[in-house]
């Protein structure tokens, strides 16, 4: 398979082209021929003219790439070894839904031809792979696993908007179904892992692996949001205590936030599903993830008390909410918790402005029917919610942000920052009337 691809005998295909998949695609472009699907023409056009709508990789590498960018699915064809990268999220039980994987299986499944090795990258419970997918290819392809094709299993880490953890130097875990698909699929991927593989024994452990690890960091989070609501009423500063804290060599460097997105406010419920099937109910997995789910009325609460306080009339107070997505410096908006901030305070009769210049805004309406507003235009305001650390946010000078509000006296200026980002000294200076997580 190897030899194939250098050679350029066969093609690599990578199907599904958001945050995960086309950096994979771009990066794989550079050694192999490769073939990047799918079904959003829109998002297939804008790769073609050299956009980057994710800000991962950037314009100018889209527009350097040699990806060949379809949502025809015969193109893949083409291609001997398939790499699928498709989201996994959860249905509004809080079961997964596998719609996407699953649709994702059958078009390659129709496309597929012997020799070839399919790799899911997808966030799944452990089984996924083996009792859903491989079923569902044979049943599309006429084929038959392990004789005609091979099945692998290799977990994304790729952490959207971080310029550090790159797909590159990150270790990447790689499973195939017996030691030869393995040893294939490592090979495969140490052509762009620089960081090395990591080949784990078995399919399920690939896959326990990658929920595990997201489930760990969403447990310890929730310990912090957890801290954060017990210091606000005790009258203790959070963040202050972290510092203090984090000055112990072995301290976890954890701090409490909004924890959304499609990984650490997902997959926790893929483990705790399958587990349950099996007959065990979480305990902690669950706590920890009913603890992050309240933290947006959390601060929605915050919110209310601290206009409260500054004598604002609840209902025609003015509130700007500066953040939409779910993580800071990235367009990404999917399961974004700053949305249960602005549901709670509708709750209150307030229609909260959002502002946030990274998200692309048709989607924003499209998928939450929230209009983005530009942040020249906000003045009058009497709250302002620092929801999402963005760069651009950061770098506002207290001119900018005394600019937004209405022309009344600093205590009555309510400034609520749920990512810690200002210095608190500086903002009790200025006398706004201050809370932050």
């Amino acid at each position: 398979m190897l030899d194939a691809l250098l050679a350029k005998r066969t093609k690599l295909s990578v199907i599904g082209l958001g945050y995960v998949g086309m950096p994979i695609a771009v990066a794989f472009a550079k050694k192999v021929d490769v073939i990047g699907f799918d079904l959003n023409q829109k998002k297939i056009e804008q790769y073609i003219m050299g956009i980057d709508p994710t800000h991962e990789v950037g314009d100018d590498e889209i527009q350097r790439t040699t990806v060949e960018f379809t949502a025809d699915e015969t193109k893949i064809r083409d291609a001997k070894f398939h790499i699928i990268a498709v989201p996994t999220p959860i249905n509004l039980d809080k079961s997964p839904d596998l719609s996407p994987v699953e649709g994702a299986s059958r078009i390659v499944g129709r496309n597929l031809t012997r020799g070839s090795i399919v790799v899911y990258e997808s966030t799944v419970y452990p089984g996924v792979t083996e009792d859903i997918c491989i079923p569902i290819l044979e049943s599309e392809s006429g084929l038959k696993c392990g004789a005609d094709f091979k099945i692998g299993y290799s977990p994304e880490r790729i952490n959207p908007g971080d310029r550090v953890h790159r797909l590159e130097n990150i270790i990447k875990i790689v499973s195939g179904m017996d030691a030869d698909s393995l040893e294939k699929i490592a090979k495969v991927y140490e052509l762009v892992i620089e960081a090395g593989v990591h080949r784990a024994g078995s399919i399920k452990v690939a896959e326990a692996a990658k929920v595990v690890e997201n489930s760990q960091r969403d447990i310890n989070i929730a310990f912090m949001n957890e801290l954060a609501m017990v210091f606000d009423r005790m009258g203790i500063d959070t963040k202050e205590v972290i510092e203090a804290m984090n000055t112990k060599w072995n301290a976890l460097g954890f701090t409490p936030g909004l924890v959304g997105g499609h990984c650490i406010g997902v997959d926790p419920y893929y483990f705790v599903y399958e587990a349950e099937k099996l007959g065990y109910h979480s305990q902690i997995i669950l706590a920890g993830r009913k603890i992050n789910d309240g933290m947006g009325k959390f601060v929605a609460d915050a919110i209310i008390k601290k206009l409260i306080l500054a004598n604002k009339v609840v209902k025609k107070a003015k509130v700007v909410i500066l953040g939409l997505t779910f993580k800071e410096n990235t367009p990404d908006i999917r399961n974004s918790k700053v949305i249960d901030i602005i549901n709670s305070l509708t709750e209150y009769e307030i229609q909260p402005i959002i502002v946030d210049p990274t998200v692309d805004v048709d989607e924003a309406m499209r998928t939450y029917g929230i209009k983005v507003t530009e942040i020249e235009s906000i003045k009058d305001a009497d709250c302002l919610v620092l929801a999402v650390a963005h760069d651009s946010f950061k770098k506002m000078t207290w001119d900018e942000i005394d600019g937004m509000y209405g022309d009344f006296e600093d205590h009555e200026k309510v400034l609520i920052d749920v990512k810690s980002m200002l210095d608190r000294k500086q903002v009790e200076k200025k006398g706004y009337s201050y809370w932050r997580l």
